[in-house]
């Protein structure tokens, strides 16, 4: 093989991978994406899983108040949720990726299930609402995590333009 036809072999391998990267970052980001709303999703079933076998409340909330940077379910000894640092953590997920999560108001920055697996807000009231999973360039939101008032909870994959998603 001569030095020429090394060269041009290089050459349409350096153009091919031009062509490619941007569409194998896209693939990579929408990985991440529905990763993470299927880690999302889980958690949120298993505090309510956890609140119903234990017979206690049980909260998940944001770290640092954003979903973004991950989640921490604990029980709720002292019935403060996640506002005392005694309560004991069950789990907790560190995401590490730079996709947006954001909830609207019910679901902001927590979900507390009572002993019977009803999501209910620290007054009282029942807390139904929405996590929407976001493209990081773009205010959409690609997966939903919907938290019914039964405290069932749902995935789903629509995007649609969102708010929420423009906080990024």
């Amino acid at each position: 093989m001569s030095l020429i036809q090394l060269l041009l072999t290089l050459s349409i391998l350096a153009i091919t991978a031009q062509f490619a990267s941007p569409a194998y970052n896209t693939l990579i980001e929408q990985q991440r994406r529905q990763t993470l709303a299927q880690e999302l999703t889980s958690s949120l079933r298993k505090a309510r899983s956890e609140a119903l076998i234990r017979h206690q409340s049980v909260v998940i909330h944001a770290l640092e108040e954003n979903w973004s940077k991950g989640w921490r379910v604990i029980l709720d000894v002292s019935g403060q949720g996640h506002t005392d640092a005694n309560n004991p953590v069950l789990t907790e997920r560190h995401t590490g990726l730079h996709v947006l999560i954001a909830g609207n108001s019910p679901v902001k920055h927590y979900v507390r299930f009572n002993p019977l697996g009803e999501p209910v807000l620290n007054a009282g009231a029942f807390q139904a609402g929405t996590l929407h999973v976001c493209h990081t360039k773009e205010a959409l939101s690609h997966y939903q995590i919907v938290l019914a008032k039964s405290g069932r909870i749902s995935l789903r994959n629509q995007m649609a333009a969102q708010a929420l998603c423009e906080m990024a």
